[in-house]
């Protein structure tokens, strides 16, 4: 680390959209209901507020926590950001992370604008921000946070291990569809993992993870050829890092390895053949397993690879729900 980098918005927030029906009452979860309420439903888990900002930015440190990342700290200018982005997305009808000037509502085009108009204001260098966004038509803050964590592309921003602080809001239409944004933010690139580490998720002895994911929800649609696919399972680096992969693989325990999608954000020389998913970022990788795992089953997951040209060998397992 150490190094000073501003880094693209592509790598941020870039089709980090959880696809909804227009601003309509659909449920367009990437879970099941099911395993949506199962997931939210553990012993340890935060006590619902009944607020569902509150609600889903406690969740989404809820499971850092559980990965071993730093807790990320509220910041009240953020959330004035997030909930006038939630605000215009209702007012419009329309799920998007760009704002047009003139519409209702409007508070800025781009993320960095209505961070600055709300206050919060970025360096020349050395920082990184991003968000996610949702509209389904539950309020659960816990639910909507979840599906974010289950949609990859977006999961890999929540667990994001350099972010610092985060700012969440939520608008709801009467009968209708819940907006739900969060806001993250890092000024100083001077935390996170210690070098060539990363982090797991599910994590190592995880119990009750979902069995699917619904690809199509998630937009852009990561596995474009069908729509109910396994779990995802990730590896986290810090943004400054590259994670090169060499190879991935998930097995029922004593069973063989699973037909899967990697999704990798760099290009490793050593396996030309991958194709680099522009999509992705280059400081985290996946594989998404090409049908449903199944319930109550304990899975091995094995990876090999570098950060930064340091190797990283990890095995651990999961149970499903």
């Amino acid at each position: 680390m150490g190094r000073s980098i501003r880094l693209p918005l592509s790598v941020l927030f870039a089709a980090l959209v959880l696809a909804a029906c227009g601003g309509g009452a659909s449920d367009s979860s990437t879970l099941s209901p099911a395993a949506a309420t199962a997931a939210t439903n553990e012993p340890s888990a935060p006590q619902s507020t009944g607020d569902t900002a509150t609600d889903g930015f406690n969740w989404f440190n809820f499971r850092r926590g559980q990965l071993g990342l730093a807790a990320l700290t509220r910041n009240g200018k953020i959330d004035a950001a997030a909930l006038g982005h939630s605000n215009y997305q209702k007012i419009n009808n329309v799920i998007t992370h760009e704002q047009t000037q003139g519409n209702p509502g409007f508070t800025g085009v781009q993320v960095a604008d209505r961070l600055a108009a709300a206050g919060y204001v970025l360096p020349h260098d050395n920082y990184a921000y991003g968000e996610v966004i949702s509209s389904t038509g539950s309020t659960s803050g816990f639910k909507a946070a979840e599906d974010l964590i289950a949609a990859i592309y977006h999961r890999f921003l929540v667990f994001e291990p350099m972010f610092k602080e985060a700012g969440a809001g939520a608008a709801s239409v009467n009968g209708g569809a819940t907006y739900f944004t969060t806001n993250f933010a890092a000024i100083g690139l001077d935390q996170g993992l210690a070098g060539g580490s990363v982090v797991t998720y599910p994590f190592s002895g995880q119990q009750r993870v979902p069995v699917n994911f619904f690809s199509d929800n998630e937009s852009p649609d990561p596995v474009p050829d069908r729509n109910e696919v396994g779990y995802p399972i990730s590896v986290h680096a810090n943004i400054v890092a590259t994670v090169l992969v060499d190879s991935f693989t998930v097995r029922p325990h004593g069973g063989a390895d699973l037909p899967a999608q990697l999704v990798v954000g760099a290009a490793n020389p050593r396996t030309p053949s991958v194709a680099v998913d522009a999509h992705a970022s280059p400081s985290a990788a996946a594989i998404i397993p090409l049908a449903p795992l199944a319930h109550g089953i304990t899975y091995d997951v094995q990876f090999a690879g570098t950060i930064d040209g340091i190797p990283v060998n990890r095995s651990w397992s999961f149970t499903t729900q």
